[in-house]
C-alpha cells in the first residue's frame, strides 16, 4: 500500500507492506537508523521516535498508521537543535556508554521537559521508567535531565552551568586520574552510532532459523521444497548439509581434569537438546520473507525425555542427553585446605544453609547481530559483529570454516551492549558465515528478543550449599561448600561453561582469614539453553553465599554484622596473601572499604532509623556485602587450557605528520570508555593535548592481535600496552627532534604537543614541524639515521595470573509484609580497582553493575517448566529493572594500584555486580528478623518473600 508522511520535514511517499511496522520502514527503507530494534513489545523504548510530537513506540505502530503523519527520529530533532541541552548534560554526566538506549531515551526526556520545565528525581524516573538502560543504572540519566532543565531555566544561576567543558586540559598534561567526556558520545547523543544492523552492505540477504520447539528430540525427518519454492527465498540449508561445510567444536578446557563435553554443529544434525537450537537455516531477500520460509519448513519430531532438573540428570537411570559420554556430569572438582574436621570438631557453632541463585540471562538491549560478506572472486570473508573479541571470532572462523587467517577480516562496529553475552560461540552465529560461504553473497542475521531469550546465553543457576564452624566471638574457622550448577546440554565453546563453578568454588572463602576449606562443584548436563559465563563471572553467587553466612553467624550469635566482618577480614598487614583455594591477592583494602561505606551511607543513622520505624510495623533492612572481584586475566585463564584467546593485547601509536596522534588498539569498545582512557593514557605519555588523539578499535585488519575485551582488562592491559608504546614513541619522537635542534634528547621532553626544554620547559619545536620534517623532507636529517614514527608494543600480565579488586557494598530496603515487595531505599559501594584513569566512567561502570546485580536479586529469572520449555521469552515476562525501580547509587573509591604494572590500573567493570545480589539478600532478611523468616533464593520475588513469611 502507498503512504504519504512527513519525516524530519521531508514529504516522503512510499509503498509499503501491511505488516511492516513503523521503526523498520524508518530503519531499513529511509536510512534513519538512529531509532533501534530492543523488544519488539513496545517494552523497552530503544524504538522511541516523535509522532505528530508525542513520543510513541516505533515498534507497535504500522507503517501504514503513519500515513498522513509528521515523524521526528532523533536524526531530526537533533539536527533542529531542539534538544541541545540535553545532549550536552547526558555527555557531560557520561548519561550514556553503549549509546543504543540513548535516542530514545532523550526524546522521552525531552517531552517531559516540554511538559515539566522543572521535573524532581521522582518525576524523571516515573518518564524514564519504560526506557530500559542496561549499561547506566539511571543516576547519571536522571542527573543529566536535571542539568538539562536548570540550563533551559531563567532561574538557573549563571555560575551553575549544565556541563563540564569536553576537554580541561591538565597543566601538568597528565590526563590519568581526571574524569573528562567521552568524544565519541558526540554522534552516539546525535544518532549516528553506526551498530552492526546498520551497516549496509549490496546484495545482502537476510537468514532466519527454523529451531527446536522440544527441549530434547530426535529428527526424522526435514521437509523443505515448499520453503524453497517461496519466491525471495534464496537456500533452506539443514544441519547435515551444512555440516559438509564447518567443522564441530567442542567447547572442553583442557586444564580441567575430566571436562567432557560434545560435538555440536551450527545446526543440529540428528537431535535437538534444547528449545530454541537451531535446525534449519532459511535465507531470503528480507528478514520477512526468510521467516515466512522458515513456516514453511516441515520438522517431523521424535520427542525424547527431558533433563531439566541438576539432581536429576546425576540420578541412576536418568536420560543421558550425550549417550557417547556415558552421563550427564560435565566435570567434578574438589578443593581441600588445610583440617576442615578439626575446625569443625574445634567450633563453638555449626551453621549450614542451602542456596539457590536463578537462572537468567545477560539482555543487552542490541541483540546479537552479525553481518557475513564472503567474496568468492578473492576468497576473502568479511564479518561484522557485535562483539568484543574479534580476533577470537577471526581464529574460530578460519579453523572450522577453512578459510586461511589471512583472507578473514572481523569488525566490530559500535556494540550496544555486551557484559560478556558476546564473546562466545553461537551456533547461529557459526551458521551465518558459513552460509555467506555457501552462497558467495553477504548475509545477516539478527536475533530478536525471543530468540535473545531462547538462545543467548544463560547464567548464574546454582544450588549451594554452604557450612560453616565458628566460635562464640564470630570466628570463622573453617568452611565447607557443596555447588551444583546446570549449564545445558553442551558446555559453551571456547571458553566453556564449568568456569563460572570453579569460581564460586575458588572466591567464596574470598576476603576472610580461614584456612581450613573443603568444596565440591559439579557441573552438569541439562536440556535447557546453553549457560556459561558473563559479567562478574561466579563473584555475584560466591560472595552471596559467604556474606549470608556472615550475616547468619551475626543474627545467631547476637553479635554486629559490621564487627564479625572486622574480626575476620584480611588486614592490611597480611599481604601479600594466598587464599586456601589457591589465589594470590598482592593488596586488597577490605578494610579501608568497609569504612569508606559506612561513612558514604552514614550507616549508624540508618541503623537508628530503621529500628525506630520498625517498633512502628515499618520493615526495613540493612544489608552489606564485602566483595573480590577477578580482572585483568593473563595466559592461565584460558591459554593453559587450549583456548586460543590472546591474553595479550597491543597498542599502535602513530604520529601523523601534523603532529596528531593515531592510537590503534587490539581493545574493544562496548560502552566503557576504553576509547577515552586509552586516549587519555597515550596523551599523558606522549605528551600531547588529548583533543589530538584519536584512537582506533576492532578491526582485525589493522589492529594488533589481541584478545580484547572482557575481564574486566581493557585498563589493566589495554592500558598497559598503550603506555609501553607511548613511551616508546616520545623515545623516538626525542630523537628525531635531538638530530633536527642538534641538541641532546636528554635535555628535551615533549609537553603539550611541543618539544620543550626538560628543564625550563620553554618551547623549541611544534610536534607538527616535527612531522613534517620527518615524512616530507627525511634529506634533511642525517643519512644514517631513520625516524621511525609508528611504534607497537604488547603487553601480557606475567607477575600474577589475576589482579583482584575489592569492596563493600550496602543496600537498604524496606519490605512489605502483606505483599511481599520489596522497595529499594538506597544503595552504596566503595571499590577499589587499582588506580583510576577516568573516575567519572569508573563511577558509572559501578552503579550500572549493581544496576545489574540487584536485577539478579530481585527481579530476572529464566522459568521453565517441567518439559523443558522456556516461558519468559519476551520482557514483559522477563523482568529486568528500570528506573522506576533503582535508587540512587552512591559510590566511593578507595585506591590500592597494583605494583605489578607501571600504570598500576585493574579493572572496574564487573564489581558492581559482584556485591549487589548478597547486599541486596541480607537487606531483606535483616527487614524479616522480627518474623524469625530467611531468604536463601534470588531473584526474591513477592513469592519468595511470603513463602518465607508462611503466608503462601
Amino acid at each position: 500500500m502507498k503512504i504519504a508522511l512527513t519525516v524530519n520535514g521531508t514529504a516522503i511517499t512510499r509503498d509499503v507492506e501491511g505488516r511492516q511496522n513503523l521503526v523498520d520502514f524508518l530503519r531499513y527503507d529511509l536510512g534513519f537508523t538512529g531509532s533501534h530494534i530492543g523488544c519488539e513489545h513496545g517494552v523497552c523504548g530503544a524504538c522511541t521516535v516523535r509522532v505528530d510530537g508525542t513520543p510513541i513506540r516505533g515498534c507497535l505502530m504500522l507503517a501504514a498508521q503513519a500515513d498522513g503523519c509528521r515523524v521526528e527520529t532523533i536524526e531530526g530533532v537533533s539536527e533542529s537543535g531542539a534538544i541541545a541541552a540535553l545532549q550536552r548534560a547526558f555527555r557531560a554526566e557520561n548519561a550514556l556508554q553503549c549509546g543504543f538506549c540513548t535516542p530514545g531515551m532523550l526524546l522521552t526526556a525531552q517531552a517531559l521537559l516540554e511538559r515539566n520545565p522543572d521535573p524532581d528525581p521522582v518525576a524523571i524516573r516515573e518518564a524514564i521508567g519504560g526506557n530500559y538502560c542496561r549499561c547506566t543504572g539511571y543516576h547519571a540519566i536522571v542527573q543529566a535531565v536535571l542539568g538539562a532543565a536548570r540550563s533551559r531555566s531563567a532561574k538557573a544561576p549563571a555560575a551553575a552551568p549544565a556541563v563540564i567543558p569536553v576537554v580541561a586540559a591538565p597543566e601538568n598534561g597528565d590526563y590519568i586520574g581526571r574524569s573528562m567526556i567521552r568524544p565519541q558520545t558526540a554522534r552516539l547523543v546525535a544518532g549516528r552510532g553506526t551498530y552492526t544492523d546498520d551497516v549496509a552492505v549490496s546484495r545482502l540477504l537476510h537468514a532466519a532459523f527454523v529451531r527446536s520447539p522440544h527441549a530434547h528430540a530426535r529428527i526424522a525427518g526435514i521437509e523443505t521444497a515448499e520453503a524453497a519454492a517461496l519466491p525471495g527465498v534464496v537456500a533452506v540449508v539443514t544441519g547435515r548439509e551444512m555440516a559438509v561445510h564447518c567443522e564441530p567444536w567442542v567447547g572442553v578446557l583442557k586444564n580441567y581434569v575430566g571436562m567432557k563435553s560434545a560435538p555440536q554443529y551450527p545446526l543440529a544434525v540428528d537431535k535437538a537438546v534444547w528449545q530454541g537450537e537451531p535446525v534449519v537455516a532459511v535465507v531470503a531477500e528480507s528478514r520477512a520473507l526468510a521467516e515466512d520460509g522458515c513456516a514453511r519448513v516441515r520438522v517431523t519430531w521424535e520427542p525424547l525425555p527431558p533433563v531439566v532438573d541438576a539432581e536429576a540428570a546425576l540420578a541412576p537411570g536418568s536420560t543421558v542427553i550425550h549417550p557417547e559420554l556415558g552421563d550427564n556430569l560435565v566435570l567434578e572438582t574438589r578443593i581441600k585446605s588445610g583440617d576442615v574436621e578439626a575446625a569443625f570438631k574445634a567450633a563453638d557453632a555449626v551453621y549450614r544453609e542451602t542456596f539457590d541463585t536463578g537462572r537468567h540471562t545477560v539482555v543487552s538491549l542490541e541483540p546479537r547481530v552479525v553481518l557475513a560478506d564472503y567474496d568468492p572472486a578473492d576468497l576473502t570473508l568479511t564479518v561484522y559483529h557485535s562483539g568484543q573479541a574479534p580476533y577470537m571470532l577471526h581464529d574460530i572462523l578460519s579453523r572450522h570454516l577453512r578459510i586461511p587467517e589471512h583472507r578473514v577480516r572481523v569488525i566490530n562496529k559500535d556494540v550496544g551492549g555486551s557484559f560478556g553475552l558476546k564473546i562466545h560461540t553461537y551456533p547461529d552465529e557459526i551458521a551465518t558465515c558459513a552460509l555467506a560461504v555457501m552462497l558467495g553473497r553477504a548475509v545477516k542475521f539478527l536475533a530478536d528478543r525471543v530468540e535473545s531469550f531462547q538462545t543467548d546465553i544463560h547464567s548464574r543457576d546454582h544450588r549451594v550449599t554452604a557450612e560453616v564452624a565458628v566460635k562464640r566471638d564470630g570466628t570463622i574457622l573453617g568452611m565447607r561448600l557443596d555447588d551444583l550448577a546446570p549449564v545445558g546440554p553442551f558446555s559453551m565453546y571456547p571458553r566453556s561453561s564449568v568456569v563460572e563453578s570453579g569460581q564460586v568454588l575458588r572466591t567464596t572463602p574470598g576476603p576472610y582469614r580461614f584456612r581450613d576449606y573443603e568444596a565440591r562443584g559439579r557441573v552438569v548436563f541439562q536440556n535447557k539453553t546453553p549457560m556459561s559465563q558473563y559479567r562478574a563471572v561466579g563473584h555475584p553467587v560466591a560472595a552471596l553465599v559467604m556474606e549470608a553466612m556472615v550475616d547468619r553467624v551475626a543474627r545467631e550469635l547476637g553479635l554486629d554484622p559490621v564487627e564479625v566482618r572486622r574480626r575476620n577480614l584480611l588486614t592490611a598487614d597480611m599481604y601479600p596473601h594466598t587464599a586456601p583455594t589457591g589465589l594470590f591477592f598482592e593488596k586488597l583494602s577490605h578494610e579501608e572499604s568497609l569504612d569508606a561505606v559506612l561513612d558514604l551511607a552514614s550507616y549508624r543513622t540508618l541503623c537508628a532509623e530503621r529500628d525506630r520505624l520498625r517498633a512502628q510495623g515499618v520493615y526495613r533492612g540493612l544489608g552489606l556485602c564485602v566483595f573480590i572481584d577477578l580482572t585483568v586475566p593473563g595466559a592461565q585463564t584460558y591459554g593453559t587450557g587450549g583456548a586460543r584467546i590472546s591474553s595479550q593485547d597491543g597498542t599502535t601509536i602513530r604520529l601523523e605528520p601534523t603532529g596528531k596522534l593515531t592510537v590503534i588498539s587490539s581493545i574493544t569498545e562496548q560502552g566503557q570508555g576504553t576509547d577515552t582512557i586509552l586516549a587519555q593514557v597515550a596523551a599523558a605519555t606522549v605528551g600531547v593535548s588529548i583533543e589530538d588523539v584519536r584512537v582506533v578499535t576492532g578491526d582485525t585488519m589493522v589492529t594488533p592481535y589481541g584478545g580484547g575485551t572482557w575481564g574486566s582488562r581493557g585498563a589493566g592491559i589495554g592500558g598497559e600496552a598503550t603506555i609501553l608504546t607511548g613511551r616508546a614513541l616520545k623515545e623516538n619522537i626525542l630523537k628525531v627532534a635531538a638530530v633536527v635542534l642538534e641538541a641532546d634528547a636528554l635535555d628535551l621532553d615533549v609537553r603539550g604537543g611541543q618539544i620543550v626544554d626538560a628543564r625550563t620547559g620553554e618551547s623549541r619545536l611544534p610536534l607538527s614541524e616535527l612531522g613534517r620534517v620527518a615524512y616530507f623532507r627525511p634529506d634533511q636529517l642525517p643519512k644514517d639515521f631513520q625516524s621511525e614514527l609508528t611504534v607497537t608494543r604488547h603487553y601480557v600480565p606475567r607477575h600474577q595470573p589475576l589482579a583482584y579488586t575489592n569492596g563493600v557494598q550496602l543496600s537498604y530496603v524496606e519490605v512489605d509484609v502483606d505483599t511481599g515487595f520489596v522497595k529499594l531505599l538506597g544503595h552504596w559501594v566503595a571499590e577499589d580497582c587499582g588506580r583510576m584513569i577516568n573516575p567519572m566512567l569508573v563511577d558509572e561502570q559501578v552503579r550500572g553493575g549493581v544496576a545489574h546485580g540487584i536485577g539478579d536479586a530481585l527481579f530476572e529469572h529464566c522459568v521453565y517448566d517441567e518439559q523443558g520449555q522456556l516461558l519468559t521469552t519476551t520482557m514483559m515476562d522477563y523482568l529486568v529493572p528500570m528506573a522506576v525501580e533503582l535508587p540512587d547509587i552512591g559510590v566511593a573509591h578507595v585506591e590500592t594500584p597494583t605494583a605489578y604494572s607501571e600504570g598500576g590500573f585493574k579493572g572496574a567493570g564487573e564489581g558492581g555486580v559482584a556485591g549487589a545480589p548478597g547486599a541486596v539478600l541480607n537487606a531483606v532478611n535483616d527487614a524479616l528478623g522480627p518474623f524469625k523468616a530467611r531468604v536463601t533464593r534470588v531473584p526474591m520475588t513477592p513469592e519468595v518473600i511470603l513463602r518465607a513469611l508462611g503466608k503462601l
